[in-house]
């Protein structure tokens, strides 16, 4: 009687975290609800994304998140709608970073507390279970978030030089004469205006998604994982040497707004440049991890065909 009743109530617990179609139309609710709380935020964050090129990793955020969730749905069957106090916690925190950030002008909190009031939202309906299974489908919502001047500052000061500099060693390479002032490049007498270009604002963001996306949808160790996500700012510039190289001969050999449209094309297939090394660079790294076991399964291949063979000979 005692084993009966135990299983009754354990069919009753199991019975009440089942997913309904209640969860969806209450989660669509909230997220609407916060969303309209913060509607100046998401429309200026649209703003962004859609007229600033140095945020244009925006317009790419819900294709990754909806990517990584398919890649990792399987772990969605095991997730069950508990844990809504993260949800409401999460609601709090955001709306006390969006207030905060509007009252002091902190761009970055502005914006971010509107994405995690969001995500709260979210969570409260169907669980935070969901949210530890989908960690890094909800990491890239981190991408959502403008980039302050001051941050913009901070990364493309350094990646200025360092672009610059790389770009005109591998033009002179290539048989291209590139001359250099600062951050400034020419090639035939003529001036490039590309000096902002250099820095790589314009697409390292976007590269940086690239990178994440790579990691976290592709089987790979851990420590492949983090190192693909620690090297992803080489990997950015990288991918805009290999862009703006042809861009300088094309703005030396070609009209303003040849050069302009192609150097505005170049940076959309650098994410497919980017995401084939990093393919190469990870298979790169299985190769070279394999070789010592694929080496050991020689050795004992050579072994047993060595014991075969003077077993038969004996």
């Amino acid at each position: 009687m005692q084993i009966r009743r135990r299983t009754l109530i354990a069919k009753q617990g199991n019975r009440g975290a089942e997913w309904s179609v209640w969860h969806l139309i209450v989660a669509a609710i909230l997220v609407g609800a916060a969303v309209f709380a913060g509607w100046e935020v998401w429309r200026d964050i649209w703003n962004y994304g859609l007229h600033d090129e140095e945020a244009s990793q925006i317009l790419l955020v819900p294709i990754v998140v909806i990517w990584i969730v398919w890649v990792r749905r399987e772990q969605l069957v095991t997730c069950q709608p508990t844990g809504r106090l993260v949800g409401m916690l999460m609601v709090g925190i955001g709306w006390m970073l969006h207030t905060t950030g509007n009252r002091y002008q902190v761009q970055s909190a502005w914006h971010g507390g509107a994405v995690i009031m969001a995500v709260g939202a979210l969570l409260t309906a169907i669980g935070s279970d969901v949210f530890w299974k989908m960690l890094p489908a909800f990491g890239a919502l981190v991408f959502l978030i403008p980039v302050p001047a001051t941050g913009r500052h901070l990364i493309a000061f350094p990646l200025q030089g360092i672009t610059a500099h790389a770009t005109q060693v591998c033009g002179e390479i290539m048989g291209m004469s590139v001359e250099r002032s600062g951050n400034l490049l020419s090639i035939n007498g003529n001036n490039v205006a590309i000096a902002e270009a250099c820095n790589g604002m314009r697409m390292i963001f976007t590269l940086l998604l690239v990178c994440y996306t790579f990691a976290f949808t592709t089987t790979m160790p851990g420590y492949v994982r983090a190192l693909v996500l620690i090297g992803s700012p080489v990997v950015a510039v990288v991918c805009n040497v290999v862009r703006l190289v042809p861009t300088v001969y094309m703005f030396g050999h070609y009209q303003k707004d040849t050069a302009e449209a192609f150097h505005n094309a170049a940076g959309w297939v650098m994410l497919l440049v980017g995401y084939g090394l990093l393919m190469g660079v990870v298979r790169m790294i299985r190769w070279i991890s394999d070789a010592p076991a694929q080496a050991e399964v020689s050795r004992q291949v050579v072994t047993v065909g060595s014991v075969a063979q003077s077993a038969k000979v004996k």
